[in-house]
């Protein structure tokens, strides 16, 4: 077995040759994302994360795989419910298609450092104080009842960028990809950098219903970590694979709101009864699977109902 060092140097390093390869071959300048290149990366990702997961499994055992599966699982479905609040704030600042990509990927760059510190300080706190696991129960039960119920609240994120455009002197016009340009000899943002700051707000507040989720499945900061930021770096690729097809998810938010329960009750149940990881990955891709199935039959009926007869 490896230590922990090398662990995370190898992760690192693929890490790294990724970044390579996805920033500076496939999605090299500005460009809009074809759905054939977006499916191509969203796979690689997934076949990433997935031989990671077998190198996990021959270092650390099937238990430590299956927490890494689970809570990869986890935040990517979390992920995708995000990706409608993305879409919201492309929308509000009018940011053009070949500029997404771009934005996404700044953004990702900050969720990877943010991430890194909820996830070493929560782990931590869940060491040495028992107690905080049924205060992060109790917050994801509330978590799932507010995914459910919860409507979007467009004039939110406008008052948040309202907000910033008064904090930084911006233009009102974009400079090409640029997150900064020179009007009147002066240095202002352009609406790109206001996006992306709107974009890692969102993130660290996505951060408190997700870090809580899959610390419920591990405490080990190697597993929670890397599961977690292979499951964001898919992001952006995803992003442009759902774009045209979110509306049809319309049950992600029930499927998500049952995962956050099933686990905010694991976690309050911790000391009475326990439920192992295998129960738990089993239940998440059952919902999942449940979801996406009902969502898409849903969707296909209602085009067959409103198709000319």
């Amino acid at each position: 077995m490896l230590d922990t060092a090398v662990m995370w140097t190898i992760f690192l390093f693929v890490l790294g040759v990724m970044f390579i390869i996805d920033m500076g071959v496939l999605n090299r300048g500005s460009d809009s994302v074809s759905l054939k290149r977006a499916s191509a990366m969203t796979v690689a990702w997934v076949c990433v994360a997935a031989a990671f997961a077998v190198f996990v499994n021959f270092q650390y055992g099937s238990e430590k795989t299956m927490e890494f599966v689970a809570a990869y699982v986890i935040e990517e479905m979390m992920s995708i419910d995000n990706l409608f609040v993305f879409l919201m704030i492309f929308a509000f600042f009018a940011v053009p298609e070949a500029y997404q990509h771009k934005a996404l990927f700044y953004g990702i760059i900050g969720a990877m450092a943010f991430r890194a510190v909820f996830i070493v300080l929560g782990a931590a706190v869940l060491e040495r104080y028992d107690f905080v696991m049924y205060i992060f129960g109790a917050i994801l039960i509330f978590t799932a009842v507010r995914t459910v119920f919860k409507k979007e609240n467009k004039d939110e994120k406008n008052s948040m960028a309202v907000k910033l455009s008064r904090w930084f002197r911006s233009s009102p016009e974009y400079d090409g990809d640029k997150l900064f340009t020179v009007i009147a000899g002066i240095r202002v943002a352009t609406p790109l950098f206001l996006c992306i700051i709107v974009i890692e707000l969102t993130d660290i507040m996505f951060a408190f219903d997700s870090i809580p989720a899959v610390l419920a499945i591990s405490t080990d900061t190697f597993i929670v970590y890397t599961s977690n930021i292979f499951a964001i770096l898919g992001l952006r690729s995803l992003y442009f694979v759902l774009k045209g097809t979110m509306n049809s998810l319309a049950y992600m938010k029930f499927g998500l709101g049952a995962i956050l329960a099933f686990v905010g009750l694991k976690m309050l149940l911790s000391e009475v009864y326990h439920i192992d990881v295998v129960t738990s990955l089993l239940f998440i891709c059952a919902v999942l699977a449940a979801t996406v199935a009902a969502s898409l039959m849903i969707a296909k009926r209602k085009k067959t109902e409103e198709a000319p007869q």
